[in-house]
């Protein structure tokens, strides 16, 4: 069955201009989070803690792909097992499946909030092989390398430090050339620095950027990413990347769940800009009815709603489903600060990282919010982030818990 992904990436390379959007939904956070990966019950009380079942993971993941609103379904390899190689829910769908085609230390995020992986340098690693994503076992016939899926995200954290990030670009290398010999295409996820350190850069969109299309500068057609998966830096920093090179296809990660509001309007911002992708997984998997929550991004992509109007709209549609949202309307239609990072963590501002738009008065207004480095005893709102050296063994703990919350939505 022709999939939407590949006509939509024709007629993006065909005409820039093309109003075309991808959207992706991203079912591969049992690769990150654990047991809380699911997402929350509804039958979930505050005080239980209680989290949906890998089933019931994969039973959303049923519907959505029924429903055929989105362009990729991203998964674990088990996930993709399942689904794509056991049930083929995906031969007679417009939907691609997709694989997370690594897991590097910083979106290791298991352990109820308390782990550190994330806060240290990203190191590269695989947990599944490529035949496996391909095939579901340890080696191919070159007749069984289309039971699976053959498109794979591949993520890379650049960190300022010169031996972590030649191990980050040595394991890409040797993916893209597995890749390659295989038929297995590929797209490259690119976060912030996660522990970069005193060697933080200044401009992190910039610093992005730069190392992006560096990467890929020695890449030749047949080794290289369908599209990018990057941190919505802002106008500036899309608008340069696009405008870079017109044969890179850009998309957005959606980072922490936030409000309807930052799900709605980052895409529309985004799009605005140049990206032409959205790659959405707490944000959808944390709205309150996933099926409905999907059909007002789709509308948002194609153009036919505006953000605050769909968050209306969509609140309306809970009203009449008898759902209780999470928030008030009033609540959901404010922005709040986002994260770039695979935990959820919110950054400290990046000097000169908006621009001076028709949207900048928005930009500064969300940027305004953002709050330095701070200590325990200041430490108000859960997107500062503490200085750790000066925190006793208690408020650590008590800071990772709330984190966790945070990351929950």
């Amino acid at each position: 069955m022709l999939k939407t992904l590949d006509e939509k990436l024709a007629r993006i390379h065909a005409d820039r201009g093309c109003r075309d959007f991808i959207l992706a939904d991203a079912k591969d956070a049992d690769m990150a989070f654990g047991l809380s990966a699911p997402g929350k019950s509804p039958e979930h009380h505050a005080e239980e803690g209680r989290f949906r079942t890998l089933d019931e993971y994969r039973h959303i993941i049923r519907e959505i792909v029924a429903q055929g609103l989105v362009d990729i379904m991203l998964m674990s390899a088990s996930t993709n097992e399942v689904l794509t190689i056991r049930e083929r829910i995906f031969d007679s769908s417009p939907i691609t499946p997709a694989v997370r085609a690594n897991d590097t230390t910083d979106i290791w995020l298991a352990g109820g909030g308390l782990g550190v992986y994330d806060r240290q340098p990203s190191r590269p690693f695989r947990t599944a092989t490529l035949d496996h994503i391909m095939c579901g076992k340890a080696t191919c016939d070159p007749s069984e390398r289309g039971m699976g899926a053959d498109l794979g995200l591949y993520s890379v954290t650049f960190n300022n430090d010169t031996e972590a990030d030649l191990r980050a670009l040595e394991a890409y290398r040797a993916f893209r050339l597995e890749a390659e010999a295989k038929g297995f295409r590929h797209f490259l996820e690119v976060f912030s620095p996660n522990a970069p350190g005193e060697n933080a850069p200044t401009d992190v969109g910039r610093f992005v950027n730069d190392h992006i299309v560096r990467a890929l500068a020695g890449v030749t057609n047949r080794g290289r990413p369908l599209f990018l998966k990057i941190p919505y830096f802002g106008p500036r920093a899309m608008e340069a990347l696009v405008r870079y090179d017109s044969s890179l296809v850009v998309g957005i990660l959606g980072g922490s769940a936030g409000t309807t509001s930052d799900a709605f309007h980052m895409l529309w911002e985004a799009k605005k800009y140049g990206a032409r992708v959205a790659l959405y997984g707490r944000k959808i998997n944390h709205a309150e009815d996933q099926l409905t929550f999907i059909r007002y991004l789709r509308w948002v992509a194609d153009d036919q709603i505006e953000p605050a109007e769909a968050v209306r709209a969509y609140h309306n549609d809970l009203r009449k489903l008898g759902i209780q949202p999470h928030r008030k309307l009033d609540d959901d239609m404010q922005r709040t600060v986002g994260a770039s990072s695979y935990s959820g963590r919110a950054d400290a501002p990046t000097p000169n990282a908006r621009p001076q738009t028709e949207s900048s008065a928005e930009n500064d207004k969300a940027a305004a919010v953002r709050a330095p480095r701070v200590t325990m005893s200041t430490w108000r709102t859960p997107d500062e982030d503490p200085d750790f050296n000066r925190l006793t063994p208690t408020e650590k703990a008590k800071y990772n818990l709330e984190r966790w919350k945070r990351i929950l939505g």
